[in-house]
């Protein structure tokens, strides 16, 4: 394991992009210590931004990578890796896991917007809260997170799954507005509450809501009440209202919402054949 300890700073944003198994193996500490991440505009070896102790591995797969404090202003941890594991003992920074395709990423405190970021595999678990656009692209794409698996055990910002074509999010708390907005695949899950525009323009994929959501945009079109819906490798028992749309786009996309926390969209029962 290597042990990273971030030191005094000045809170200037780092792009950590370096902090990766695949970068790290085969490399010495003396090695890792040349390592350069961008801080602000300026070029630092790693071993100025951080205390680095430990044993490293030559293979990728027996790598893992320790930040023993905060690393919030770090962005692009994790970037492309394609297996090992780091694990964050704080708050990660924008872009966590950017295209990873495997290994997994663990986060104690909370992680900043863009997390998973066009991921294709792997696994990340956030053990707080996560920004807006978990599992988006960037501005101006429009595939987002293509396959693996994030967990939040916390709450998630606006436009969770943005553009999601693949893959399962499951956030335990609540999601801001515009959940699965643009979702052509995968699946998203809500153990909370969604808010505003759920699954607004989405073509594909699964979005299932347990808690309350305030209205049902009037572009879906309420098809049967179903018993349960698989997740990943998961069966969540409803029984959910099942809605397709967004028929301004398509009648591809799945919002499954619960029954019984939603009360109010009884009158859509009268609307099933």
């Amino acid at each position: 394991m290597i042990t990273l300890t971030p030191k005094a700073h000045s809170g200037t944003p780092v792009n950590g992009k370096c902090i990766s198994p695949d970068l790290f193996a085969g490399h010495s500490l003396k090695e890792l210590a040349l390592l350069t991440a961008w801080e602000g505009n300026r070029e630092r070896p790693l071993s100025d931004l951080f205390t680095i102790e430990g044993e490293n591995a030559k293979k990728v797969a027996d790598i893992t990578i320790r930040i023993a404090g905060d690393a919030g202003r770090v962005r692009r941890i994790g970037t492309c890796m394609t297996d090992g594991e780091i694990v964050v003992e704080g708050n990660a920074g924008m872009h966590l896991g950017e295209e990873m395709t495997g290994g997994k990423i663990t986060v104690l405190g909370n992680a900043d917007s863009w997390t998973g970021c066009m991921m294709k595999g792997g696994n990340i678990v956030v053990k707080g809260n996560v920004n807006d656009y978990l599992g988006a692209p960037y501005r101006g794409l429009t595939t987002g997170m293509e396959g693996g698996t994030i967990t939040v055990e916390g709450n998630a910002g606006n436009e969770t799954g943005c553009f999601m074509a693949g893959g399962v999010i499951r956030i335990h708390g609540n999601a801001g507005i515009f959940a699965g907005i643009h979702m052509k695949g995968g699946t998203l899950l809500v153990d909370g509450k969604a808010a505003e525009r759920a699954g607004a323009m989405m073509t594909g994929g699964r979005l299932v809501i347990i808690g309350r959501i305030p209205l049902v945009l009037s572009s879906f079109i309420v098809d049967e009440v179903r018993g349960s819906v698989r997740v990943g490798e998961e069966r969540v028992n409803g029984p959910f209202y099942v809605f397709k749309g967004d028929i301004t786009e398509s009648w591809s996309g799945s919002l499954f919402i619960s029954v019984k926390d939603n009360p109010h969209l009884k009158y859509y029962e009268t609307k099933i054949a």
